[in-house]
């Protein structure tokens, strides 16, 4: 029997813009931008120059640090620049713009074909490494540290709930994608050394429910339907729904003897350890009530937001927030000349008839963000302590870094406080504060 977890909300899933547009692939850019960082760790160095010519799937920046994931070319051609550069989740980025030569070669040696179930498990993790794969759902966790957990794990959990609004991108996968999906599973359970592995699934998505049970049929992996409630997809919340284990307060879900993976870094694995083919392109969800022509579409990293609005139409209203990822913990965008990078889940544009900006106002102690917080935190108090400054006392008092910056808090907010932002900014200070030290 699924166990549940504490709190949750009930949005709007607004999925039917496309949850049946099949995955396009449009035509490529004339040039890409491609940041240096595109996951958790170290930013990466270029290893190239302006004027030098590449190719598809070619390294094009690295790093010596332990927690980083190496950078490809996206598409064939000339570096014409490398400088500072407008990101989607922080101001600016050093990046490598490469202007597209029509060609759209691969580098030497890409694609092959390997078998994979002949390797041994340290060259998979290489080639996985290699090919820069992090966590498609949106945490961009270098995905071979994620598969090296340093305690016993005994239990793969494949997280395809797709929790956020809009977002479909995953459910297309599962339903384009799912000889792959198999792969990349099979693989990372090798990796790992574990015979148990479930692959959690709202059930708002009952075809994909169906799909993933008959690639999955004759095998010990189960896919189990998962009540709609948000935030289902969050780690905690689906290790506590799929094996009533609670990751405690401040771990990690190998501390509870559990790794879990999106579905979209599944394809990427079986990508990367089959066919030796980099992380170079992802599969995007462009939505919302502003955009002409919604579409779920396979692109390249480093394609512009402003490219890909105008392959789907433009906008068919004034857009009030251009979200990068979904509505509840996405991120709004100051201009559309940011580029898509490994993480780019969903591209959202939201009207004024969406978006709830109404102005902020004192909290009136209601306690609905209490009854809504997952990890049964006091969101109210921590926004309160944030906006007063007091970091220290929201770490150590308040649990401060317990929170997920799930946005439920924010979404059952009378008062229209910016909670998440106020977290944080906590956090932030907290850090800052602690590399002083």
């Amino acid at each position: 029997m699924l166990k549940r977890f504490l709190g949750g909300i009930h949005p709007k899933d607004s999925k039917v813009y496309t949850m049946d547009k099949v995955i396009e692939m449009p035509p490529l850019p004339s040039e890409v931008v491609i940041p240096m960082s595109q996951h958790i760790g170290a930013p990466c160095t270029p290893l190239v120059k302006v004027g030098d010519i590449v190719k598809k799937g070619q390294v094009i920046a690295e790093s010596d640090a332990f927690m980083h994931s190496p950078v490809h070319a996206s598409i064939s051609g000339e570096v014409i620049k490398i400088a500072e550069m407008p990101h989607a989740s922080r101001v600016s980025c050093l990046s490598i713009v490469i202007k597209n030569d029509g060609l759209d070669e691969w580098a030497p040696g890409i694609p092959l074909h390997r078998e994979w179930d002949k390797l041994e498990t340290k060259e998979i993790l290489d080639i996985i490494k290699g090919a820069g794969a992090v966590g498609m759902g949106g945490a961009t966790f270098p995905t071979h540290i994620k598969l090296s957990p340093n305690k016993e794990v005994d239990v793969l959990i494949i997280n395809a709930a797709e929790c956020e609004p809009y977002l479909t991108a995953d459910y297309r996968m599962m339903l384009e994608y799912a000889n792959r999906i198999v792969t990349g599973v099979k693989i990372a359970m090798k990796v790992l050394g574990v015979s148990k592995c479930f692959i959690g699934i709202e059930d708002n998505k009952p075809e994909a429910v169906k799909v993933m049970k008959d690639a999955f049929k004759g095998t010990n992996i189960e896919v189990v339907a998962l009540p709609t409630k948000y935030p289902q997809g969050a780690e905690k919340m689906l290790i506590k729904v799929l094996t009533d284990r609670e990751v405690p307060a401040g771990g990690l879900p190998m501390d509870v003897g559990v790794v879990v993976q999106n579905v979209g870094t599944a394809v990427a694995i079986c990508d990367a350890v089959v066919s030796g083919i980099p992380l170079i392109e992802r599969v995007t969800t462009v939505s919302g009530d502003s955009i002409k022509e919604p579409k779920n579409l396979l692109l390249r990293i480093g394609t512009s937001y402003d490219y890909v609005m105008d392959y789907c139409g433009g906008f068919s209203k004034t857009p009030e927030k251009i979200i990068s990822g979904g509505p509840m913990m996405g991120m709004a965008q100051f201009t559309l000349d940011v580029p898509v990078i490994k993480g780019t889940s969903g591209i959202l544009a939201l009207s004024s008839d969406v978006v709830n900006s109404g102005e902020e106002s004192p909290c009136i102690r209601c306690g609905r963000c209490v009854k809504a917080c997952p990890m049964g935190l006091v969101p109210s108090m921590l926004s309160i302590l944030g906006e007063r400054n007091k970091f220290k006392e929201a770490k150590e008092e308040y649990g401060l870094f317990n929170c997920i910056e799930c946005g439920s808090c924010v979404y059952t907010c009378p008062a229209k406080r910016n909670i998440v932002q106020y977290i944080k900014y906590s956090k932030a200070q907290n850090l800052a504060q602690s590399a002083k030290k």
